[in-house]
C-alpha cells in the first residue's frame, strides 16, 4: 500500500480544516486537507511532467515549511524516494551519501540550490526542482492547472507493494561511513498506526509540531499541524518567542517536541513570568529526557499531561511513561543512580534485555539460544528490539552486522542502548554501551551518574567519561556550583573528579545527546584525558 493513500484519505472527510500551517513572509499561511490533496496531486503531476518516475530517488535539502511536505507527498504519489541527508554535518558527508546512494534530482529552496551550485557531486545531478524560480531550474507551483498530465492525475497514487521504498534518512556517519535507513511503505504505514495510538491522535486537533515525522502522522490521522517560526536545524538556539506566539495564536493543544526546543520554550516562560496554558498533552523525545525537564515543563504547561518517550531512528517510539506514572520512590531511585526512566515497552514492539556484547555481531539465533542471552529484571545489559515499526536493515546491508541479528528468521534490532528491566515491567535507561566506564572499581554506568547529578538544581548538564583511567563527571553548571560538593554528593559513583566546563558537546540533529567522542577530544585539548 502507498503511505500516501492514508496521508490524503481526510482530504474529503475534513475538507477545509488546515493540514498545515506555518509562517511565510511573516505572516501565518493555511493549506487545508482538501488544499493539500490537490497540491500534492500537481506537484506529482510537475514531477512526472519533468520525467520522475517510481523508484526514482529525489534529494530534498528545503527547511521544514509546506514546501517541504508538498514535495514529500507528491514524490510518495508517484512511488519516487524521498533522500533526507544532514547539510549541518559537512560538504564530506554530502559527497559520501551520495556516492553512496547517487539521486535522480534535488529539489530545494533558492538557498539550497546554491550549497547545490557549489558542490560538484550535487551540481552533476540530472534534474533540479525548486519552488521558486532559480536559474537552471524547474520550478515546482502547487497552484499550477495547466501541467501536462495534471487534469488526469489528479486523484491517482500509483500502486505499490509494502516493501517498496518511500523515506531513506543518512545517518551523520560521525564514527565513519554514514549509514542509509530505508523506510518502506510498510514500514511508514506501521510506525503511522503506532503513533496514531500513542499520541492519542484525532481528527480536528491542532499540534505545534516540531519533529518531521510526527507532520505524517497527523496527517494520516487529521491532525492540523503548526509548524514551528524557528530554524528547526539547530532546536537547541531556536528564538522561542515566535513560537510561543504560534501556540497561543493558534489555540495549540499538543505538541511533541524534542527536549533541548523544550527547553528553549520554557526557559522564556521562566524568564518571563508566563505560562503555556493552552496545552493538553506534551510529549518529549527524540533525546533523553531527564526528571528535571519534566517537573518544569509540568511547571509551565500547568493544564498537561507530560509524558517521555523513547525511541531512536531505527524504532519510534519504543516505551513511555507519563510524569503522573512516576512515584516518588522512583525519582529517589534515579537521584541514587539508578538510571532513567523511560517506562513500560510500547505493546506494539518486543523488547527484550540481553547479555551486553556490544561490539561483537550476533550471529543467527533459535529461541533457545535467545531466551539464554535474555536476562532477568534489575539486571542489565544491551536493549534489542523487534516489531513492525522497528527498521529491519540498511541500505545493502552496509551497518547490519553491527547492529541487526535474526532469531528463527525474526530481525531483531540492537538499539546500543543499556537498560535494565524492573520487576513492574518498566524499562530503565543506562546509556550508550560505548559510553560505560569499566576500570577497576566495576562498571559505571553514563546514565546512573548523569541522571543523579542533574537532580542537582545548579548542574545543567552532565557527561561521564573515563579519562586517562580516572573517572570524570564532565558539568555545565548554573552560579558558583562546586565541583567538589557534587563529587560528594555522588560519593557511590566514586568519581576522581568533576570538571566544569562552558559547554559540554551535543549531537547536531537534536542538540541534547552528549557528544562523547567531541568531549574527549575537547577534555584532551585541557589536558584531562
Amino acid at each position: 500500500m502507498n503511505i500516501a493513500e492514508t496521508l490524503l484519505a481526510r482530504a474529503s472527510e475534513l475538507g477545509d480544516q488546515p493540514a498545515l500551517i506555518d509562517v511565510h513572509n511573516a505572516k501565518d499561511r493555511a493549506c487545508s486537507f482538501h488544499e493539500f490533496e490537490r497540491a500534492t496531486a500537481r506537484v506529482a503531476a510537475q514531477f512526472r511532467a519533468a520525467g520522475l518516475k517510481p523508484g526514482d530517488r529525489v534529494l530534498l535539502f528545503h527547511p521544514v515549511a509546506t514546501e517541504l511536505y508538498l514535495a514529500l507527498v507528491a514524490l510518495f504519489r508517484l512511488g519516487c524516494v524521498a533522500v533526507f541527508l544532514d547539510p549541518s554535518a559537512g560538504r564530506a558527508h554530502i559527497e559520501r551519501c551520495c556516492a553512496m546512494l547517487p539521486p535522480a534530482a534535488f529539489f530545494g529552496s533558492r538557498r539550497a540550490h546554491l550549497l547545490r551550485l557549489a558542490i560538484p557531486v550535487l551540481r552533476r545531478v540530472a534534474a533540479a526542482f525548486c519552488p521558486e524560480w532559480f536559474p537552471g531550474t524547474t520550478r515546482v507551483d502547487p497552484k499550477t492547472t495547466d501541467s501536462a498530465g495534471a487534469a488526469n492525475s489528479a486523484d491517482s497514487v500509483v500502486s505499490l507493494p509494502d516493501e517498496a521504498p518511500a523515506l531513506i534518512t543518512f545517518t551523520s556517519g560521525s564514527t565513519g561511513q554514514p549509514k542509509a535507513a530505508v523506510r518502506t511503505h510498510g514500514f511508514l504505514l506501521a510506525q503511522h498506526r503506532v503513533l496514531e495510538r500513542s499520541l492519542g491522535l484525532q481528527p480536528g486537533g491542532c499540534d505545534l509540531t516540531t519533529l518531521p515525522i510526527f507532520v505524517l502522522a497527523n496527517l494520516g490521522s487529521g491532525v492540523t499541524s503548526v509548524l514551528p517560526n524557528a530554524d528547526l536545524r539547530f532546536p537547541g538556539t531556536i528564538g522561542p518567542k515566535p513560537v510561543l506566539a504560534q501556540v497561543r495564536r493558534h489555540r495549540i493543544k499538543s505538541t511533541a517536541a524534542s527536549p533541548a526546543l523544550m527547553t528553549r520554550l520554557l526557559n522564556e516562560c521562566e524568564r518571563g513570568r508566563t505560562e503555556i496554558a493552552q496545552l493538553e498533552k506534551v510529549f518529549l523525545g527524540g533525546a533523553p529526557v531527564f526528571p528535571g525537564l519534566l517537573r518544569k515543563a509540568q511547571q509551565f504547561c500547568p493544564h498537561a499531561a507530560i509524558t517521555a518517550v523513547y525511541g531512536s531512528t531505527e524504532a519510534e517510539p519504543m516505551a513511555e511513561i507519563a510524569l503522573d506514572r512516576i512515584s516518588p520512590a522512583d525519582f529517589l531511585l534515579m537521584r541514587n543512580g539508578k538510571g532513567l526512566l523511560v517506562g513500560p515497552p510500547d505493546p506494539s514492539i518486543s523488547l527484550r534485555v540481553i547479555r551486553d556484547q556490544w561490539g561483537q555481531p550476533i550471529s543467527p539465533l533459535r529461541s533457545s539460544q535467545f531466551e539464554q542471552l535474555a536476562l532477568a529484571p534489575r539486571e542489565p545489559g544491551e536493549i534489542v528490539v523487534s516489531g513492525a515499526h522497528v527498521l529491519p536493515g540498511y541500505l545493502r546491508g552496509e551497518g547490519d552486522d553491527e547492529t541487526k541479528f535474526d532469531v528463527d528468521g525474526t530481525r531483531w534490532h540492537r538499539t546500543g542502548d543499556l537498560g535494565y528491566m524492573d520487576r513492574d515491567g518498566r524499562l530503565w535507561l543506562l546509556g550508550r554501551c560505548s559510553a560505560k566506564v569499566r576500570d577497576g572499581r566495576g562498571i559505571l554506568y553514563p546514565f546512573a551518574v548523569e541522571c543523579a547529578a542533574m537532580e542537582n538544581p545548579l548542574v545543567r548538564r552532565a557527561a561521564l567519561v573515563a579519562a586517562s583511567g580516572r573517572r570524570v563527571l564532565v558539568v555545565e553548571v548554573r552560579g558558583e556550583a562546586s565541583p567538589e560538593q557534587i563529587r560528594q554528593s555522588l560519593s557511590w559513583a566514586e568519581l576522581d573528579q568533576v570538571v566544569p566546563v562552558d559547554r559540554i558537546p551535543v549531537d547536531k540533529r537534536h542538540n541534547a545527546k552528549v557528544d562523547y567522542v567531541a568531549l574527549a577530544r575537547k577534555l584532551k585539548s585541557l589536558n584531562l584525558a
